[in-house]
């Protein structure tokens, strides 16, 4: 399934694999200004393809290597003949990515392979626009976002997806998540624009820089709060995952641990 939105010069994708009926995941790739970023899933290509091969894309960016990201890569680039881009430190995990859990082939499917370009720049030029090209490992270590500071445009990838959340994956370190969340503050955005966030997720938030400060101060606060449970109440991390928040996610037991409250705690504890 495939969901087509418009923020202003920005067309948004929201796509997802159905199974009976419902979506097991979504995933949001944008269209700016000829700027693919990102592709999906490999479920999705073939739709996402027809809903955008009348549309004038001249290039493609990838936020990071999972296979939610470059799953439409080949299929883009065979009938589109698209330059598709991404970090240099992508391209290894991209060729030999570690193995999937059974979530992973079941939601995203495994992507082809695909002729992914190093883009070694700071900055990726369109026709009207200049994006700023920023390494923000945390989710993934080759992790990136694009930034058009004049615009006051950023996107997410998967570094930034809600103000709150409750599970981590297991690969995850939250105190890089929340450094390159410190990075994209810091970056000199037109002070007189807003920042908005075009997340992987499919949320846009407007009210950017808000966002990413109530997001830092959240897991700040549950670092503490954990902190204190462990070692003046003498909690377990399953147990202080039920004091924070109500016990494990559903997700915990669908993707065998990878994506759990647990991950979570512990990443911020140990950091």
């Amino acid at each position: 399934m495939i969901q087509i939105e418009k923020y202003g010069e920005t067309t948004q994708f929201k796509m997802g694999r159905e199974y009976e009926g419902r979506v097991i995941y979504w995933v949001a790739a944008y269209l700016v200004d000829g700027l693919l970023i990102d592709t999906g899933c490999s479920y999705t290509a073939e739709e996402l393809l027809k809903t955008i091969e009348d549309k004038p894309v001249q290039q493609a960016y990838i936020t990071h290597y999972h296979e939610d990201h470059i799953g439409g890569c080949a299929l883009l680039q065979e009938k589109l003949n698209l330059n598709v881009w991404a970090s240099p430190k992508s391209l290894p995990l991209i060729e030999n990515p570690p193995p999937f859990y059974p979530y992973q082939e079941i939601a995203w499917g495994y992507p082809a392979a695909a002729d992914i370009k190093a883009f070694s720049g700071s900055e990726l030029k369109t026709e009207h626009y200049t994006f700023q090209v920023i390494q923000t490992p945390g989710h993934s270590p080759d992790h990136t976002v694009l930034i058009e500071p004049d615009q006051g445009w950023c996107f997410t990838g998967d570094l930034f997806v809600a103000e709150k959340i409750k599970v981590l994956r297991a690969d995850e370190n939250s105190k890089e998540i929340m450094e390159s969340l410190q990075k994209i503050l810091a970056y000199g955005v037109n002070p007189n624009r807003e920042l908005t966030l075009f997340t992987a997720l499919g949320k846009v938030v407007p009210r950017g820089r808000e966002a990413i400060n109530n997001f830092l101060d959240y897991l700040d606060d549950i670092k503490i709060e954990a902190e204190r449970l462990l070692s003046e109440e003498g909690l377990n991390m399953e147990e202080i995952a039920g004091r924070l928040f109500g016990g494990e996610s559903t997700l915990t037991s669908l993707t065998d641990n990878h994506l759990s409250c647990k991950n979570l705690l512990e990443s911020l504890l140990k950091n």
